[in-house]
Protein backbone atom coordinates (compact mmCIF):
# COMPACT_ATOMS: atom_id res chain seq x y z
CA UNK A 1 0.00 0.00 0.00
CA UNK A 2 1.28 3.71 -1.10
CA UNK A 3 1.67 5.95 2.20
CA UNK A 4 -1.00 7.75 3.25
CA UNK A 5 -1.36 11.17 1.60
CA UNK A 6 -0.94 13.68 4.58
CA UNK A 7 -1.48 16.99 2.73
CA UNK A 8 -3.55 18.30 -0.32
CA UNK A 9 -1.32 18.39 -3.30
CA UNK A 10 -3.97 21.19 -4.86
CA UNK A 11 -4.17 23.55 -1.51
CA UNK A 12 -1.55 22.07 0.78
CA UNK A 13 -3.97 21.78 3.55
CA UNK A 14 -3.66 18.68 5.80
CA UNK A 15 -6.15 15.71 4.35
CA UNK A 16 -8.02 13.34 6.61
CA UNK A 17 -9.25 9.65 6.20
CA UNK A 18 -13.07 9.49 5.22
CA UNK A 19 -15.64 8.20 3.80
CA UNK A 20 -16.89 11.35 1.21
CA UNK A 21 -20.58 11.75 0.32
CA UNK A 22 -21.31 9.56 -2.76
CA UNK A 23 -18.60 6.92 -2.04
CA UNK A 24 -18.31 3.62 0.02
CA UNK A 25 -14.35 3.78 0.43
CA UNK A 26 -12.36 5.50 2.87
CA UNK A 27 -10.27 8.53 0.68
CA UNK A 28 -7.98 11.17 1.96
CA UNK A 29 -10.24 14.12 1.73
CA UNK A 30 -8.95 17.98 2.44
CA UNK A 31 -10.06 19.24 5.69
CA UNK A 32 -9.65 22.98 3.65
CA UNK A 33 -10.36 22.57 0.41
CA UNK A 34 -12.37 19.49 0.03
CA UNK A 35 -10.43 17.67 -2.82
CA UNK A 36 -10.71 14.15 -2.78
CA UNK A 37 -7.56 12.17 -3.03
CA UNK A 38 -8.12 9.31 -4.71
CA UNK A 39 -5.29 5.98 -4.95
CA UNK A 40 -6.10 3.58 -7.71
CA UNK A 41 -4.24 0.58 -9.24
CA UNK A 42 -1.38 1.20 -11.05
CA UNK A 43 -0.51 -0.24 -14.68
CA UNK A 44 2.09 -2.25 -15.61
CA UNK A 45 2.41 -2.32 -19.52
CA UNK A 46 4.57 -4.51 -21.69
CA UNK A 47 4.91 -6.98 -24.94
CA UNK A 48 6.17 -10.55 -25.65
CA UNK A 49 8.24 -10.16 -29.10
CA UNK A 50 8.71 -12.63 -30.51
CA UNK A 51 10.85 -13.24 -33.71
CA UNK A 52 10.22 -16.81 -35.33
CA UNK A 53 10.21 -19.19 -32.24
CA UNK A 54 11.76 -17.39 -29.88
CA UNK A 55 10.65 -14.62 -27.20
CA UNK A 56 12.63 -11.64 -26.24
CA UNK A 57 13.76 -11.45 -22.47
CA UNK A 58 15.64 -8.67 -20.70
CA UNK A 59 17.65 -9.07 -17.99
CA UNK A 60 16.76 -6.45 -15.00
CA UNK A 61 19.48 -3.51 -14.26
CA UNK A 62 17.00 -2.33 -11.22
CA UNK A 63 15.20 -3.25 -8.07
CA UNK A 64 12.91 -5.31 -7.69
CA UNK A 65 14.43 -8.31 -8.99
CA UNK A 66 17.79 -7.14 -10.38
CA UNK A 67 19.44 -9.56 -12.24
CA UNK A 68 15.86 -11.55 -13.09
CA UNK A 69 15.03 -11.90 -16.29
CA UNK A 70 11.43 -10.34 -17.58
CA UNK A 71 9.43 -9.04 -20.69
CA UNK A 72 9.64 -5.64 -21.60
CA UNK A 73 7.38 -3.93 -19.56
CA UNK A 74 6.60 -0.79 -16.88
CA UNK A 75 4.72 1.57 -15.47
CA UNK A 76 2.56 3.28 -17.75
CA UNK A 77 2.89 6.91 -17.91
CA UNK A 78 0.32 10.03 -18.14
CA UNK A 79 -0.85 11.45 -21.24
CA UNK A 80 -0.14 7.71 -23.02
CA UNK A 81 -2.56 4.93 -24.12
CA UNK A 82 -1.91 1.74 -22.80
CA UNK A 83 -0.71 0.74 -26.37
CA UNK A 84 1.64 3.21 -26.93
CA UNK A 85 3.31 2.65 -22.84
CA UNK A 86 3.80 -0.55 -23.97
CA UNK A 87 5.72 -0.10 -27.27
CA UNK A 88 7.66 3.11 -25.34
CA UNK A 89 8.62 0.19 -22.50
CA UNK A 90 10.16 -2.33 -25.49
CA UNK A 91 12.05 0.44 -26.62
CA UNK A 92 13.20 1.52 -23.21
CA UNK A 93 14.36 -1.62 -22.09
CA UNK A 94 15.29 -3.73 -25.36
CA UNK A 95 15.72 -0.78 -28.25
CA UNK A 96 13.65 -3.38 -29.69
CA UNK A 97 11.49 -2.55 -33.18
CA UNK A 98 8.02 -4.07 -32.87
CA UNK A 99 4.72 -4.52 -34.72
CA UNK A 100 1.88 -4.47 -31.79
CA UNK A 101 -0.32 -7.18 -32.05
CA UNK A 102 -3.33 -7.49 -29.74
CA UNK A 103 -3.59 -7.58 -25.61
CA UNK A 104 -2.24 -10.82 -24.52
CA UNK A 105 -2.80 -10.87 -20.53
CA UNK A 106 -4.58 -9.13 -17.99
CA UNK A 107 -3.31 -9.98 -14.84
CA UNK A 108 -4.65 -8.11 -11.74
CA UNK A 109 -2.68 -8.07 -8.79
CA UNK A 110 -4.92 -6.04 -5.82
CA UNK A 111 -2.36 -6.92 -3.00
CA UNK A 112 0.07 -4.16 -4.70
CA UNK A 113 -2.39 -2.28 -6.21
CA UNK A 114 -1.57 -3.29 -10.24
CA UNK A 115 -2.32 -4.72 -13.00
CA UNK A 116 -0.03 -5.97 -15.82
CA UNK A 117 -0.92 -6.15 -19.44
CA UNK A 118 0.89 -7.45 -22.25
CA UNK A 119 0.53 -6.78 -25.86
CA UNK A 120 1.59 -9.94 -28.38
CA UNK A 121 4.31 -8.71 -30.75
CA UNK A 122 6.29 -9.21 -33.44
CA UNK A 123 10.11 -8.16 -34.00
CA UNK A 124 10.55 -6.21 -37.04
CA UNK A 125 14.48 -7.33 -36.96
CA UNK A 126 17.29 -8.58 -34.43
CA UNK A 127 18.93 -5.00 -34.00
CA UNK A 128 17.25 -4.61 -29.87
CA UNK A 129 20.28 -4.17 -27.24
CA UNK A 130 20.12 -3.76 -23.24
CA UNK A 131 18.17 0.07 -22.43
CA UNK A 132 19.77 1.62 -19.29
CA UNK A 133 17.23 -0.68 -16.96
CA UNK A 134 18.37 -3.57 -18.82
CA UNK A 135 21.60 -5.90 -18.11
CA UNK A 136 21.21 -8.17 -21.43
CA UNK A 137 18.55 -8.70 -23.77
CA UNK A 138 18.21 -11.99 -25.48
CA UNK A 139 16.07 -14.42 -27.30
CA UNK A 140 14.66 -17.52 -25.37
CA UNK A 141 13.39 -20.80 -27.22
CA UNK A 142 10.78 -22.43 -24.72
CA UNK A 143 13.25 -25.21 -23.61
CA UNK A 144 15.77 -22.39 -23.24
CA UNK A 145 13.51 -20.41 -20.90
CA UNK A 146 15.18 -19.91 -17.23
CA UNK A 147 12.18 -20.11 -15.25
CA UNK A 148 13.16 -20.11 -12.42
CA UNK A 149 15.00 -16.68 -13.10
CA UNK A 150 11.94 -15.32 -14.22
CA UNK A 151 11.57 -11.88 -12.68
CA UNK A 152 7.55 -11.78 -11.95
CA UNK A 153 4.64 -13.72 -11.80
CA UNK A 154 2.68 -12.06 -14.42
CA UNK A 155 5.76 -12.72 -16.47
CA UNK A 156 5.89 -16.68 -16.27
CA UNK A 157 1.70 -16.63 -16.27
CA UNK A 158 2.07 -14.60 -19.65
CA UNK A 159 4.83 -17.01 -21.10
CA UNK A 160 3.09 -19.83 -20.09
CA UNK A 161 -0.54 -18.67 -21.82
CA UNK A 162 2.00 -18.13 -25.31
CA UNK A 163 3.07 -21.18 -25.47
CA UNK A 164 0.21 -23.02 -24.61
CA UNK A 165 -1.52 -21.17 -26.98
CA UNK A 166 1.09 -21.48 -30.12
CA UNK A 167 1.20 -25.33 -29.57
CA UNK A 168 -2.83 -24.94 -29.42
CA UNK A 169 -2.27 -23.29 -32.56
CA UNK A 170 -5.00 -21.11 -31.03
CA UNK A 171 -3.93 -17.47 -29.30
CA UNK A 172 -6.73 -16.25 -27.07
CA UNK A 173 -6.62 -12.97 -24.46
CA UNK A 174 -6.19 -14.01 -20.71
CA UNK A 175 -7.33 -12.70 -17.95
CA UNK A 176 -6.50 -13.36 -14.17
CA UNK A 177 -5.22 -12.22 -10.79
CA UNK A 178 -2.19 -13.31 -8.40
CA UNK A 179 -3.00 -12.91 -4.96
CA UNK A 180 -0.14 -13.44 -2.46
CA UNK A 181 1.98 -16.22 -1.97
Amino acid sequence: MDPAINFCCTCGSATSLQVPDGDSLLRQVCTACGVIHYRNPRLVVGTLPVWEDKVLLCRRAIEPRHGKWTLPAGFMENDETVAQGAMRETVEEANANIDLGEMFTLISLPHICQVHVFYRARLLDQEFSPGVETLETGLFREEDIPWNEIAFRTVTQTLKHYFADRVAGNFQFHTGEILPP
